[in-house]
């Protein structure tokens, strides 16, 4: 378009210099007495041209500008995709360039925060273990989506750090339907079928220190379509602190960071949330909690999905700080034999409530193409059962039980 301008241009400039047909036209006119002493009509001629030129010539620079600007603005997006690249731990599921493209959508929005979620937290990880390293693992499912698995094993401050992205994608299971009914959802199906799009991102963090607590996040969308064509959508998920040993001021650090992420929102939130979390993480045939709570929420479609979506947002924004400072106090603390023995019990517990309770274990494995290995992530590397194993009264590991058994309000 630039290059059709400038030509036109350079054209306008020819004739504005008058040719010898204009000349000879002007000639003849002053010999029939038609112009006036003294004027030239190749003059006033010229003059039209070189309007025309100059006019011309205007429309070639607002084109040339136009062409400057559309280049500075795909130099600048070139940018943004190498930043965002640089920030996530492998391309996203749904592409980049489509991510971008449809970047209004929530869906891509979502996408996007789960992608730069997963790439900060394994950064974060990575810095406190610099002898280990994340192998990244992408795949596909083949009923639609896929995802990228994070895990760390054996490194010096962490056995085992997975943290999971995935985005699927297809037809929701009758088993699958069936949990969900179970939890007030009226899902209409057409012909039996429920299209559905559910993306996330979870992590579970077992360190090798007995009193470096583990940790665990999710952060997820749902998204039906009904026989009518409706779509029901809600986002849900939580951060939750588990640790061997209790240390108040961890626990205070780990609730009240929270809490301001929360109170952004709403000051009904935390406690709202920090309760539904002590009810979720319930271990019923032990009588006790999984650990010292934080915040869970689930099924959330109001008030409206952009101010779920900012919520989320919050919440997930709180994972670095809320847990790495606890790492970095504690992941060189001396421990004994028998603190590491007591690790190893508490995450027998956490084994159970993982694959007898938990909601998106459940759903993972009834969800056709699932990948058992990335949803299995969450145990441990070690664990240990022991028969009729009781600690002594008054001890720090009765302590934790007793915590765990009456839930503590940390921030208040």
């Amino acid at each position: 378009m630039a290059a059709a301008a400038a030509q036109l241009f350079r054209g306008a400039v020819r004739a504005a210099r008058g040719p010898p047909a204009l000349a000879a036209a002007a000639a003849g006119r002053r010999a029939l007495g038609s112009a006036q002493p003294g004027v030239s009509a190749g003059r006033g001629c010229r003059r039209a041209a070189l309007a025309a030129a100059g006019a011309l010539g205007g429309l070639w620079l607002g084109l040339w500008r136009r062409h400057q600007a559309a280049m500075a603005a795909s130099e600048d997006d070139d940018e943004e995709e190498e930043e965002l690249r640089q920030r996530f731990m492998a391309p996203p599921v749904s592409g980049l360039r489509e991510l971008r493209r449809r970047r209004r959508e929530l869906r891509s929005r979502m996408e996007l925060l789960i992608m730069e979620t997963q790439g900060e937290v394994c950064r974060a990880l990575a810095a406190l273990d610099p002898g280990a390293t994340f192998a990244v693992d992408t795949w596909e499912r083949k009923e639609g989506g896929g995802g990228i698995s994070c895990v760390l094993q054996d490194g010096e401050v962490f056995e085992k750090a997975g943290v999971n992205v995935s985005v699927v994608f297809g037809l929701l299971s009758e088993e699958a339907a069936r949990q969900m009914r179970s939890r007030g959802k009226s899902l209409k199906a057409k012909d039996g079928k429920l299209p559905f799009c559910a993306m996330g991102v979870s992590s579970v963090i077992h360190p090798k220190n007995p009193h470096v607590p583990t940790m665990h996040f999710n952060y997820r969308y749902f998204e039906i379509e009904e026989a009518d064509g409706t779509k029901q959508w809600w986002f849900g998920g939580g951060t939750d602190l588990t640790p061997t040993y209790l240390n108040e001021e961890d626990a205070v650090h780990f609730h009240k960071t929270l809490k301001e992420a929360c109170d952004k929102h709403d000051l009904k939130l935390y406690p709202k949330y920090k309760k539904w979390c002590d009810d979720y993480f319930y271990i019923k045939h032990r009588d006790e909690r999984r650990g010292i709570g934080g915040i869970f929420f689930d099924d959330v479609d109001s008030p409206s999905k952009e101010e779920v979506f900012q919520f989320v947002k919050s919440c997930a924004k709180a994972v670095v700080p809320c847990y790495i400072p606890i790492v970095k106090k504690h992941c060189h603390d001396s421990f004994t034999p028998e603190e590491k023995l007591w690790q190893q019990l508490r995450r027998g517990r956490y084994v159970e409530f993982n694959l007898v309770y938990d909601r998106g274990t459940k759903f993972g494995l009834l969800t056709p193409g699932s990948r058992i290995e990335s949803i299995l992530m969450s145990l441990p590397l070690t664990a240990r059962w022991e028969y009729m194993h009781t600690p002594p009264e008054s001890s720090k590991e009765a302590e934790i039980l007793e915590v765990l058994r009456n839930p503590k309000d940390w921030v208040h």
